[in-house]
């Protein structure tokens, strides 16, 4: 997962470096196009996605504002999954997760590439790093074990009670492809069965539906989304673009009554 973008060559040749170190390895893209230095959204589509993989996947997770400084390169391994990336936060769900995962920095030159650029470290400690773990390498080897305690972490996705005390407010943490909105709000937070709406943008207060076919096309809705976060979209449209609604912008989920519209939170 990079947001390298797929225009230029970044991407090959990072597999390109895999495929000469371990030809054995099997490389799945799970997304190249986070939005440009995003390490939050990149947090979120890890967090959704670990899952639905096999144990003994290694995620290689490349966005990395802060690439050529003295942020750290680390190898985490929790159990059945290993995880390679720029301690900028990246990598706050998993830490979420598994507390007492095992972290190493990555500074042993032996399983990086010859004179490392101060730019591409996808390419040059990052690829190279994984495949060598996919080889056989334990991670220990990779350099000397970190505290996780002691590993960068960002807020993640934050919901705070309405003032009137029937709901929350929220925000906007990914906009999809087709310009649905996820939002902040879990699933489990209408498992209730109650009459719960979500508002935001310009949009009416919607009712939580269960699948697109359920309103006309143009219409807006809200709904349980694929990753389990409730989401908006306008059917056969772009709920971002017509809603003027976008990641960080704020989004309420109440039960009946109006709100005055949401700011935008960051």
């Amino acid at each position: 997962m990079t947001d390298f973008g797929l225009e230029d060559a970044f991407v090959g040749v990072m597999k390109g470096v895999i495929a000469t170190i371990c030809r054995d390895a099997k490389v799945i893209d799970l997304t190249h196009a986070i939005s440009a230095q995003n390490v939050r959204q990149a947090a979120f589509h890890i967090d959704r996605s670990i899952t639905y993989f096999p144990e003994g996947t290694i995620f290689v997770s490349v966005v990395d504002p802060d690439v050529g400084t003295n942020r750290r390169a680390i190898g985490v391994q929790p159990g059945p999954y290993a995880f390679i990336a720029p301690d900028n936060g990246l990598l706050t769900p998993v830490f979420e997760h598994w507390p007492d995962a095992k972290c190493y920095e990555l500074t042993n030159p032996n399983y990086q590439l010859t004179n490392p650029s101060a730019t591409f470290h996808g390419r040059d400690l990052f690829s190279s790093a994984a495949a060598h773990l996919a080889a056989g390498v334990p991670l220990d080897a990779f350099g000397p074990a970190i505290d996780i305690a002691d590993c960068t972490k960002i807020e993640l996705w934050q919901n705070k009670p309405l003032d009137d005390g029937k709901g929350w407010t929220g925000e906007i943490i990914a906009t999809d492809h087709f310009g649905n909105l996820i939002t902040s709000f879990e699933a489990l937070m209408i498992s209730d069965g109650g009459n719960w709406k979500v508002k935001a943008g310009n949009s009416e207060p919607l009712p939580i539906l269960r699948t697109y076919g359920e309103v006309e096309q143009g219409k807006p809705l809200a709904y349980i989304g694929s990753s389990g976060m409730i989401e908006i979209a306008i059917r056969n449209g772009n709920a971002s673009a017509e809603l003027g609604v976008g990641e960080g912008d704020a989004v309420e989920l109440y039960r009946g009554g109006l709100h005055a519209r949401p700011e935008r939170l960051i």
